[in-house]
């Protein structure tokens, strides 16, 4: 007896009519994801792409022998535009600024190493993930672009006739300038390459900046002006911006906690002076700030930043270096080796988490609490009878996520470090912190009193008057304390007890205490390196 025919399986048809409209759907989402978090709303996806529109006319009407390889080209494009628009949204909210691809691409992998410790997670699990994340999207693109030529090829009349009706929709809609109209991947992708070229421009002008002659050739006078004798440190605050003194919720307890700081110093027989300038970056890349304070040059990106470390640029730090200090650079966020710190800053000595002896917890991404950071600086460095000392000093307890933070202690409890173990679990959780921006912001103001209230009391406690500190902010924090449309401003401050020192820069007008004015001038951070080594330099 011959077996009955086998009847196809119902769910068969079924799956592939799912299958084709997840393929459309694919592709009509990556066209029409937003770039920004902002955008990211349902009605973002309520709109007519002609990006999709052109895309399904030209695999309908392409000869045969040419779909297959168009499909997966166009697969990969999306794919890949669908990645820059997510690394876009990431970035954005603390750059403050559209990603740049040539510029901004060096630096993703410093942000997966901030995004690592943030989430206390290794390196290496985050790109891992990247990397699969981005296979995944671009197999899943081409495989929805190939399936979605398929449809229209095996329809292709009445696919014709569809797109027909939908070209015919855009052009009202965009006549009518609804934004149901959607050009916005075309949009996204000429900003993108537009940046790039702008950005090609922007290191041409770097690097002839960097070629011609540096005003600034010789720094021996340094010893013979109001400095000799003395320790200089350069402490850069992480995160210290406009945004935590100037116009927001934050400024007016960080004033309150300034004014009674300037009470501190003022009581123990120190002056400061304070101004504002304008920083090469936002939201984070500190050191394009440091490359740009120490070389007198604007540093604007990574590319032109790893122009200069392989540059003869005389650097703050080794114009003290040959007028006879000892130079110190203090990073309590690295544990690998930095040849350049020693190559093009001039550091003779470089601390950094590996060799100070912390044993302490970690705070997020800061592995070193600033109060601990400066009191082992002063122990190991600044002890008596020790040969002056230029430092610069990372301080990093203002980093972003802002949360847990420490809290001063007693400096004689300080020791390895250990009296700091109870205190991270009792801050917020970064992932619970984040879900309001008010908290955020919270965060982020007591951060920063936090570091200034460090400085402020390490300076106020020195044994020897022979110091001058330069504390200086880096950037301004992420959009999402600083605000829409914050300037790249940061506020730098000059802490001396010797009368000299402060005289030497009265032509600069700054405003007395640890405020910044909110009509002094504001410098960029490439001019003081210079105006600082004509204000001290006697030669």
């Amino acid at each position: 007896m011959r077996d009955a025919p086998r009847r196809p399986k119902r769910s068969a048809p079924i799956l592939r009519r799912a299958g084709r409209v997840a393929a459309v759907g694919a592709v009509t989402a990556a066209l029409l994801v937003p770039a920004t978090l902002e955008e990211l709303r349902p009605d973002a996806f309520l709109r007519l792409p002609v990006e999709g529109v052109v895309l399904a006319a030209l695999l309908t009407v392409l000869p045969r022998r040419l779909v297959a390889p168009t499909a997966a080209g166009a697969g990969v494009v999306l794919a890949l535009l669908t990645l820059v628009k997510a690394a876009n949204a990431a970035v954005e909210p603390s750059l403050g600024r559209p990603l740049d691809l040539v510029s901004d691409l060096p630096s993703l992998g410093s942000g997966a190493g901030v995004l690592a410790d943030a989430l206390s997670v290794p390196v290496e699990v985050v790109l891992a993930g990247a990397a699969v994340v981005a296979v995944l999207v671009v197999v899943a693109l081409v495989a929805a672009v190939r399936a979605l030529a398929a449809v229209l090829r095996e329809h292709r009349p009445s696919a014709l006739r569809v797109l027909a009706a939908l070209a015919a929709a855009w052009l009202v809609l965009a006549a009518a300038r609804t934004p149901f109209a959607s050009a916005g991947t075309t949009g996204f992708a000429a900003g993108v390459v537009g940046r790039a070229v702008a950005s090609a421009s922007a290191d041409r002008t770097f690097s002839t900046a960097l070629r011609s002659t540096d005003p600034v050739s010789s720094s021996s006078g340094l010893a013979a002006g109001p400095l000799r004798g003395k320790d200089v440190l350069v402490l850069f605050v992480e995160s210290y911006g406009e945004v935590a003194v100037h116009r927001s919720s934050i400024a007016g307890a960080v004033d309150a906690a300034l004014a009674e700081d300037t009470r501190r110093l003022a009581a123990a027989g120190w002056s400061a002076r304070s101004a504002m300038l304008t920083s090469p970056t936002f939201g984070g890349v500190s050191w394009l700030a440091h490359g740009t304070l120490q070389s007198g040059l604007w540093v604007p990106d990574q590319q032109s930043y790893d122009r200069l470390l392989s540059s003869r640029r005389l650097t703050l730090t080794r114009a003290f270096g040959e007028a006879g200090w000892r130079t110190v650079s203090d990073v309590p966020s690295d544990r690998g080796a930095w040849p350049e710190g020693r190559r093009f800053y001039g550091f003779d000595r470089m601390l950094d988490a590996t060799n100070v002896g912390y044993r302490g917890p970690r705070f997020g991404y800061a592995r070193i609490p600033d109060q601990w950071t400066l009191a082992h600086l002063a122990a190991t460095e600044l002890g008596p009878g020790h040969a002056p000392v230029m430092a610069e000093v990372d301080l990093v307890s203002s980093h972003t996520p802002w949360t847990p933070l420490p809290r001063l202690v007693d400096p004689a409890a300080l020791g390895d470090g250990s009296v700091f173990d109870p205190m991270p679990a009792k801050g917020l959780a970064a992932e619970v912190a984040w879900r309001r921006p008010e908290t955020v912001r919270a965060l982020y103001g007591r951060s920063i009193r936090y570091s200034v209230d460090a400085v402020t009391r390490f300076v106020a406690a020195a044994h020897e008057r022979d110091l001058v500190v330069l504390m200086v902010g880096d950037h301004q924090p992420a959009r999402i304390v600083s605000g829409d449309g914050a300037s790249h401003d940061v506020p730098v401050s000059l802490i001396a007890s010797d009368p000299a020192v402060l005289s030497a820069v009265t032509t600069w007008h700054w405003s007395a205490g640890l405020r910044p004015s909110d009509t002094r001038p504001v410098w960029r951070m490439d001019a003081l390196r210079d105006r600082f080594l004509g204000a001290f330099d006697r030669e």
